[in-house]
């Protein structure tokens, strides 16, 4: 018979916990309605759906799922590191980029150790940092929400061991510029992993090239961390990857666990590289929806941030308030308060159609009208 408490581990006491946006289905029955009627707008998925190549190849691998997967994904990385300029030892596969952070934690954090990130950065980087018992140093944002790269550089201790940049910022949507992205990359002292977080990274009409300090092996500190959930409409299948020196690489390699990627997921992600007219499709529906929305809140009176990426950060002054009163009218957006940003909520970018029936009722929920 057990005499006292479990000795569960004493980071979880602090763990802040992910809160994802509701599912849709979660919804209707909370409020009675139809799940068809409901729409999404909380968790950045792409609106026009996958990867029409991806769906088709996908049903060829079903047949096969009773073999485990390739546990190197070497088809996959073959292809991806062939779009990409770069070996495929320059890549390792996550279960979604999220594992890839996670492998950050195991590879580079101990308890004592610092990790800098900017304030309103995602939520994972201060769970990831929390969970290895590491210290998270949030620097101040800049005035326009986004990162203020000298001030993450300057907050850099001779304790830091990983540096965290979101680009596009997810929530924010704000774009650190090329130049300054570049300057965090030479900035970074070589003892320190510099994790660019790059999700939102394909809606960039004209990126900074990243990668290149991967593929000429001028920074052997630097992991980029990528996603299939966004652009490609792969959320579901949870796949992502990092670009790394092939030194970072074999650390991440051996926290990875064995599978991670499953054949489906693969056959998916491999297919949805070459569906170019996907990719542009998406791009400029996620153009018009954005400029529709920031133009929606502008005539609203609605103070908003400039976004880069594929959703819009608002100020609606109650947050909560307006996110319970849009749900009721079947329309899913993201409070922000996980945040420290109370009285905004985070849209995402959907339909024509979608854009402007939550525009319609968000007014109805200001009286706006």
């Amino acid at each position: 018979m057990s005499t006292g408490s479990l000795p569960f581990n004493p980071h979880l006491a602090t763990l802040p916990v992910y809160v994802p946006g509701r599912p849709i289905d979660e919804v209707a029955r909370e409020h009675g309605l139809d799940p068809a009627s409901v729409i999404k707008l909380a968790s950045n998925e792409n609106p026009l759906g996958p990867s029409p190549r991806a769906v088709a190849a996908m049903g060829e691998v079903v047949r096969n799922l009773h073999l485990y997967p390739d546990g190197s994904a070497f088809h996959f990385k073959r292809r991806l590191a062939a779009k990409l300029g770069i070996d495929p030892a320059h890549l390792v596969v996550g279960n979604g980029s999220n594992e890839i952070l996670e492998f950050v934690g195991h590879a580079f954090m101990r308890p004592g150790d610092e990790v800098v990130a900017s304030q309103h950065c995602f939520a994972v980087y201060p769970i990831v940092t929390a969970l290895f018992g590491a210290k998270l140093v949030l620097v101040p944002a800049a005035p326009d929400f986004g990162a203020d790269i000298d001030a993450m550089l300057a907050a850099i201790t001779p304790r830091t061991t990983v540096v965290f940049l979101a680009n596009p910022n997810n929530p924010t949507g704000t774009l650190t510029r090329g130049e300054d992205v570049l300057r965090l990359i030479e900035g970074v002292p070589s003892r320190v992993l510099l994790v660019l977080d790059e999700a939102y990274i394909e809606f960039l009409e004209d990126p900074v090239d990243s990668v290149a300090a991967v593929r000429d092996g001028s920074r052997p500190n630097l992991l980029l961390a990528r996603t299939f959930s966004k652009i490609f409409g792969l959320a579901g299948l949870r796949l992502g990857y990092g670009i790394a020196s092939r030194e970072v690489v074999a650390a991440l390699e051996k926290v990875r666990q064995p599978f991670n990627i499953n054949s489906i997921a693969q056959a998916g992600a491999l297919a949805a590289l070459d569906d170019d007219a996907h990719i542009v499709a998406t791009r400029a529906n996620n153009r018009a929806g954005r400029e529709l929305l920031e133009a929606g809140f502008a005539r609203l009176g609605l103070r908003y941030v400039p976004s880069h990426a594929n959703f819009v950060l608002v100020d609606v002054v109650d947050g909560n308030r307006v996110f319970s009163e849009l749900q009721r009218r079947g329309v899913i957006v993201r409070p922000m308060g996980g945040y420290g940003l109370g009285g905004w909520v985070r849209v995402t970018v959907g339909t024509p159609s979608e854009n402007a029936r939550f525009l319609a009722c968000l007014g109805e929920v200001l009286g706006k009208p």
